[in-house]
């Protein structure tokens, strides 16, 4: 389905029939960054940028609200629906997208100030989900490359789900899924518009916790940003000046999208990597060991996605590490970790994790802690050391091997969108300079943990383990008489 649109230049008029006052800024074409806010006329202490009011805040308590007045949505949001708060606002804004378009045929659902609103929202954002398929080869061996690969394996299977439930309730699947060409109202690729939408637009305010606000969600980024976006106590989002900032007549607007976000999270949240961040971060998944008996159960237990954090401060150049995972990895029975199943109060059955006959299933994620004061406590440090280590160097080697665009499987490189592969290319960049930073860094780590005399120690015993054990063998073969 084409997406409908209006001109920007409307905005302003649908603004103000909806309550939407900014009297110091105006929408404009920002070079490069496409449409933003400018400061427009003099400023005001006392008076906001902008103000919008609660009634047009997106988020999932307006969801519910909408679906009190039209029961048509109330049986699709209780079809596929209070799964999270983001699938709820996509399929309200799914149901807009299909008002607006006018296409269908029976009458469904009650229009509202984001029926119209969301005929200026872009109609395509340089998330990776919406890239071509040549354009996301670009991402191999960069973080992105499994993140996007797993995100969009997800939201595909999301929308079957949302199909599949919705094709048997008779008005629904008329209005939704009508032509079996993929000119239906709704399509996988509106659906990972919408997606991308929110993403890249979703706000976290102080009360309403996760929503979008419009004309709010159209002022850019900057890690100097000159605004900030509050709710005040009439439960309006307002957006403000910073104490410190001056903004002249004509400048932009911007706020700040998050300063220690990585740039792989950006580029997939935002579409676009901020070059003046003044840290650099990456995040690996980490798998535990292949032959590690406790694996299942120290994923169990560990709830959280197993992960590498490595950060640097480009001011500083500081450089640092973090894996919790790789602490719980690099335990095992005979350093004292136990996993023993419990029954509770009322009959059930939990998994509950022991160090050293301690229940530390509530610290799982503090192993750095825990072993402090234990006697293997450098042993397992080197340990953890030498696995973050092989994981960051396989990352680095991977990233080296697709530097070249023609070591890729690509068809036409021209068709590819400029924007593509420069933010392709600077990912890269950043983090095989981070990687090879962090590296050579855990290698001054793991040499000087190795020259640690408990760790000389115990390597040393083990050398002598398996030359006695050596020996036996040796004693056991027959005597050769030749």
């Amino acid at each position: 389905m084409a997406q409908p649109g209006l001109p920007i230049e409307a905005l302003p008029a649908w603004a103000l029939l909806n309550g939407i006052t900014f009297p110091h800024v105006k929408v404009a074409n920002i070079e490069r960054k496409g449409f933003g806010l400018v400061r427009d006329g003099e400023l005001k202490p006392e008076v906001p940028l902008m103000a919008v009011p609660n009634s047009l805040v997106l988020n999932v308590q307006a969801v519910d609200e909408y679906a009190k007045e039209d029961k048509n949505f109330k049986q699709l949001l209780g079809a596929v629906g209070h799964h999270s708060a983001r699938r709820d606002i996509l399929l309200f804004l799914l149901v807009q997208l299909v008002l607006a378009s006018k296409t269908h045929q029976v009458p469904v659902g009650v229009s509202n100030p984001w029926t119209e609103y969301i005929k200026f929202l872009p109609k395509t954002v340089l998330v990776p989900t919406l890239w071509t398929e040549d354009e996301r080869l670009l991402l191999r061996g960069t973080s992105l490359e499994s993140a996007v690969n797993a995100k969009m394996t997800a939201i595909t299977a999301e929308f079957d789900a949302v199909r599949e439930a919705t094709s048997s309730i008779p008005m629904w699947n008329d209005i939704l899924w009508p032509y079996e060409d993929g000119n239906s109202p709704a399509s996988l690729r509106s659906w990972i518009l919408l997606d991308a939408l929110y993403r890249s637009r979703v706000l976290e305010l102080p009360k309403s916790g996760e929503s979008m606000v419009p004309c709010i969600d159209m002022i850019n980024h900057s890690t100097r940003a000159s605004a900030y976006y509050d709710e005040n106590d009439k439960d309006e989002v307002v957006l403000l000046p910073r104490p410190d900032s001056s903004i002249s007549p004509g400048e932009e607007v911007t706020i700040s999208y998050g300063d220690a976000k990585p740039a792989a999270e950006m580029l997939f949240s935002y579409g676009f990597i901020d070059p003046e961040a003044t840290v650099e971060s990456l995040v690996l998944p980490l798998e535990p060991f292949e032959d590690d008996p406790l694996a299942k159960a120290k994923l169990f237990a560990f709830k959280d996605l197993p992960k590498v954090l490595v950060a640097r401060d480009k001011g500083s150049s500081a450089v640092s590490w973090n894996s919790p995972f790789a602490y719980l990895m690099c335990v095992n029975e005979e350093d004292g970790l136990d996993f023993r199943v419990l029954q509770d109060s009322v009959g059930g059955r939990q998994l509950r994790v022991f160090w050293r006959e301690e229940d530390v299933t509530d610290r799982i994620g503090d192993f750095e802690t825990l072993i402090q004061n234990s006697e293997v406590s450098t042993l397992i440090k080197l340990r953890v050391v030498t696995v973050v280590q092989e994981r960051l160097q396989q990352q680095h080697e991977r990233a080296q091997s697709f530097a070249d665009l023609s070591s890729l499987p690509i068809g036409d490189v021209d068709l590819m969108r400029d924007e593509c592969r420069q933010a392709a290319s600077l990912l890269r960049r950043i983090e095989t300079d981070l990687l090879k930073v962090v590296i050579d860094d855990s290698e001054k780590e793991r040499r000087m943990l190795l020259a640690d005399e408990n760790v000389v120690a115990y390597l040393g015993s083990m050398e002598t383990a398996e030359s006695d054990l050596v020996g036996e063998e040796a004693s056991n073969e027959p005597d050769d008489f030749s």
